[in-house]
C-alpha cells in the first residue's frame, strides 16, 4: 500500500439536489478526460451513501501535483443556481466526517485534510474543508 498522509475533499461541481453516482463521475473522467479510471477514491452521494471509486492502493487523479500520498473524496453537488455553494446534505456531512475518521484510523500518518481549492484556483469543495475536518486528524 502506498503511504497516505493527507485527505483532499472535492465536490462534483453539479447542481444541488441532482443525484449523480460514482459511475457517472467515472464516465466523465474516462470518456471526457481520457483517464483510465475515476479520479477520486470515494464519492459521497446525496443520501450519504459512500461509494468506492479508484482503489486506495492506486494513486488518485484528483489534485494536480498532490495525488501521490493523498486520498481524494468527492461529495455530489457544489453548485446552487450555477454558482459555487456548499450544498452538502446533512447525510453527506455525517458520512464525510465518518469516512475521514475511519481513514485516519486506517492510516495513522494522515495529518492533514484539505480542500481542492487549497491547491488550485477553484472554489471546490465550496467550503473550508481544512477548518471543518482537521480536528479528526490531529
Amino acid at each position: 500500500m502506498r503511504p497516505i498522509n493527507e485527505i483532499i475533499v472535492h465536490c462534483s461541481a453539479t447542481e444541488a439536489g441532482k443525484n449523480f453516482k460514482a459511475a457517472d463521475i467515472k464516465r466523465w473522467h474516462v470518456q471526457g478526460n481520457g483517464w483510465k479510471d475515476i479520479g477520486y477514491h470515494f464519492v459521497i452521494n446525496l443520501d450519504g451513501t459512500i461509494e468506492v471509486g479508484r482503489p486506495m492502493a492506486t494513486k488518485g487523479a484528483h489534485t494536480t501535483n498532490h495525488n501521490e500520498n493523498t486520498i481524494g473524496i468527492c461529495y455530489v453537488g457544489g453548485l446552487k443556481y450555477g454558482k459555487p455553494a456548499d450544498t452538502r446534505t446533512e447525510a453527506q456531512k455525517k458520512s464525510l466526517s465518518t469516512l475521514i475518521q475511519i481513514l485516519k484510523s486506517c492510516f495513522p500518518a494522515i495529518v492533514k485534510v484539505s480542500g481542492h481549492r487549497d491547491y488550485a484556483n477553484k472554489a471546490c469543495p465550496c467550503f473550508d474543508a481544512g477548518a471543518e475536518y482537521q480536528k479528526f486528524v490531529k
